[in-house]
């Protein structure tokens, strides 16, 4: 039998996802969801086990990448039920294999398997912080902040920037994988100031639902963002809230953009030998990427060191006290303007039965409250 590379049947399954939505039931929205899941299963295959054939893909294998998907829902990359979401994802895909012939048996449908995948409690827990030590590592950052006012500007703003970083984490329901990049998952790139609205006192994120959700920020959180964001001076509002400083990283953000934009090699060599790849990304109004959700940590672990804050390693999650109803929250904040700042990203993962019936909850609303 020939062999069937991975890509290969990847690429026919989103194929004939695509197509076979002629009445609109969902199918072609699936397939947009999906095939970044895929490619990125496809790629951790390759990667790793370097495996390629899909006739090579055995039971081991999906149990490897259950136990993945636990690994970065204990570091609180992912929640279970997203990780769930992306093995059922493959799962699908393999079991479409199996009604195509292609396989004889599906690997991921399989006990050994799916039990190495994450439950509700593998999750960091959130009671890891109390509201002592969140309260500690608030004022040591501001105190940090009152004291950067004799440094220099480059200090002040890394200073600020932390201060923002642990109000937003400490009083919004916002989580690490939302505010910061996830490297290995190409649709959390990090939250951009664009993402941000002071007015409305939310910030839209990609929720644990793949779906952008609009996220209350309390004014403890907006006030040092604001801050924040005069020391920062974005030159644009694609600029990430919280830009790495990896110079390697924000280099070969700005030679690809220069590129993109039609400058040859030595021209963008020349303008690098003149600057620094910070300075020619704000002179180019070229966002960097985002700090990763491992480098936010590093932070986070740095300043509750230096504050003797001891949260048993789960520094992004400092909450002292969780709301009980986190998720109702964000349902209400989204609902209440289904189509603000509607982007791409947005259009591509959004399943429109679900924008649809938000409109019509918030029309039936208006409706209601004229009546009134």
């Amino acid at each position: 039998m020939t062999e069937v590379a991975i890509a290969d049947a990847v690429d026919a399954y989103l194929q004939r996802k695509a197509v076979g939505d002629p009445d609109g039931s969902g199918a072609g929205t699936y397939a947009s969801n999906a095939e970044s899941i895929l490619r990125r299963w496809a790629t951790w295959l390759e990667e790793e086990h370097d495996l390629t054939s899909l006739f090579a893909l055995e039971v081991d294998h999906m149990r490897a990448y259950a136990e993945e998907l636990r690994r970065r829902t204990e570091r609180g990359e992912y929640t279970a039920s997203t990780a769930g979401t992306y093995y059922a994802v493959v799962r699908a895909f393999l079991s479409w294999c199996v009604r195509g012939g292609v396989l004889e048996r599906n690997p991921a449908a399989t006990d050994r398997a799916e039990a190495a995948l994450p439950t509700a409690d593998t999750r960091p827990s959130d009671d890891s912080w109390t509201a002592d030590q969140r309260r500690e590592l608030e004022r040591h950052v501001r105190e940090r902040v009152l004291e950067a006012d004799a440094q220099s500007t480059s200090e002040r703003r890394t200073r600020l920037r932390e201060y923002a970083m642990v109000a937003v984490l400490a009083h919004s329901t916002v989580r690490g994988a939302e505010l910061f990049r996830v490297p290995e998952d190409d649709r959390r790139t990090g939250a951009t100031w664009d993402d941000v609205d002071f007015y409305t006192g939310t910030i839209r994120v990609l929720g644990k639902s793949q779906r952008l959700e609009d996220v209350p920020l309390p004014a403890r959180a907006r006030t040092p963002l604001r801050r924040y964001r005069v020391v920062l001076d974005p030159p644009s509002n694609d600029w990430p809230l919280f830009p790495t400083g990896h110079a390697p990283s924000i280099a070969a953000r700005v030679r690809s953009v220069l590129d993109d934009r039609g400058h040859d090699e030595r021209e963008i060599e020349a303008l690098l030998e003149d600057a620094t790849a910070m300075e020619l990304a704000r002179e180019r109004s070229i966002a960097p990427p985002a700090i990763t959700t491992e480098g936010a940590r590093s932070i986070l672990k740095r300043l509750c060191e230096a504050a003797v804050v001891d949260v048993d390693g789960n520094y992004l999650t400092p909450r002292g006290v969780r709301r009980e109803h986190d998720e109702v929250y964000r349902r209400e904040a989204t609902a209440s303007k289904p189509t603000l700042r509607a982007s791409v990203l947005e259009q591509s993962i959004v399943v429109q039965e679900t924008q649809r019936s938000l409109e019509t909850d918030a029309k039936q609303r208006d409706e209601q409250s004229e009546t009134e």
